[in-house]
């Protein structure tokens, strides 16, 4: 906790790709001083086919679910950081954006080995 889930369509397209967006939004997420590092998971999902009806052809689409008890000030911070991150490294990417999900601690279960 917290996960990072990345969509994309279009680009990135080469195996070095997918791992430069795996890293950008694991060390952002890293950066910030609600987050623990060693506690960021990171999952990307290509998407095969799409549909934008706007004519849009490539995205990036982040979803980060993170306990709930964040303020908006430090969930603001970490969209802005993690669009204007991958916006610099992909600016021919013609949407990016971000989504921050809070997950409920009092249900939220985790089992670890």
């Amino acid at each position: 906790m917290p996960h990072f889930i990345i969509e994309t369509v279009g680009t990135p397209d080469t195996p070095q790709d997918r791992q430069d967006l795996m890293r950008i939004v694991a060390e952002t997420g890293a950066a910030q001083d609600t987050i623990n590092p060693q506690d960021i998971k990171v999952r990307l999902y290509p998407c095969a086919d799409a549909l934008a009806l706007d004519g849009r052809t490539s995205f990036i689409h982040v979803t980060a679910r993170l306990l709930a008890g964040r303020t908006f000030a430090q969930k603001d911070a970490l969209s802005c950081d993690l669009r204007d991150a991958l916006a610099a490294r992909w600016p021919e990417v013609q949407s990016i954006s971000i989504e921050i999900c809070d997950m409920d601690s009092e249900s939220y279960r985790k089992r670890l080995i």
